[in-house]
C-alpha cells in the first residue's frame, strides 16, 4: 500500500486505493472553479459511422505530443497540457512515483450527467493500466462490480479525493458514475493515464 493512502476494504476489491483530502476543501473549491472556467469545454455531440450521439457529460482530452488514444480520439481533439493540468499531474506523480502522459477531464454538470459501466482496458493502455482519478466539486458515487461474479460496491468521492485504480482493477472490475437526481452541482474528474505509444509497444 502506498504511504498515506487508505486501502478500500469493501468486498474483495483490494485494487482500489483512496487518498481523502489529497487537496484540502478550500483549495479543492479554487481548483474546481479554475477548471470550470479555464477548460474550453467542447460540445457533447459527436458522430460515429454517420450517426450522431450525445455524450452525457462534457470532456476534454490532453496528452504529450505523439500520444494517441482511440477512445478519446473517436470523440475529441487531442489538446496539449495546460499549466493547471500540468500542475495537478505533477502532484499526483510525486505521490505515486509514476509518470503519466495523458489525462481525460470530465465535467458532470449535475446529477443527470453520468458514465455507464465500463473498464478502461483499451489496447493503448497496455496490459497493466495504472490510473489515478482526481475529483473536484460535487460528491458523487463511484460504483464498481466484478466482471465474473455478483460482487459490487461503491464509494462516495468527495472534492479533493484521489482514487487510484491498480492495474488489476481494469481486468477484474467494471465501474461507473451513476445518475443521482438530487445532485445539482457540477463535478470535475481527471483520470491520469499512461498511453503506450506505438514506438514503445
Amino acid at each position: 500500500m502506498i504511504k498515506g493512502m487508505e486501502r478500500v476494504s469493501l468486498f474483495s476489491c483490494a485494487e482500489l486505493e483512496v487518498v481523502e483530502g489529497f487537496y484540502k476543501p478550500a483549495e479543492s473549491e479554487r481548483l474546481y472553479q479554475r477548471l470550470l472556467q479555464e477548460q474550453n469545454w467542447p460540445d457533447n455531440r459527436y458522430t460515429v459511422a454517420g450517426r450522431q450521439f450525445i455524450l452525457p457529460r462534457l470532456q476534454t482530452w490532453h496528452a504529450d505530443p505523439g500520444i494517441f488514444y482511440s477512445y478519446s480520439n473517436n470523440l475529441l481533439q487531442t489538446r496539449p497540457w495546460t499549466p493547471l493540468l500540468s500542475e495537478l499531474k505533477a502532484k499526483v506523480e510525486a505521490l505515486l512515483n509514476y509518470r503519466f502522459n495523458s489525462v481525460l477531464v470530465n465535467l458532470y454538470r449535475n446529477g443527470e450527467d453520468y458514465v455507464g459501466w465500463h473498464a478502461d482496458d483499451e489496447p493503448e493502455l497496455g496490459n497493466s493500466p495504472f490510473i489515478a482519478s482526481l475529483t473536484f466539486g460535487a460528491e458523487r458515487q463511484f460504483a464498481f462490480r466484478r466482471k465474473q461474479s455478483s460482487e459490487q460496491g461503491h464509494l462516495l468521492l468527495r472534492s479533493g479525493t484521489l482514487l487510484v485504480m491498480q492495474p488489476n482493477f481494469q481486468h477484474h472490475w467494471l465501474h461507473s458514475v451513476p445518475i443521482e437526481n438530487g445532485v445539482t452541482r457540477g463535478r470535475i474528474n481527471l483520470t491520469f493515464r499512461k498511453v503506450i505509444s506505438p514506438a514503445n509497444s
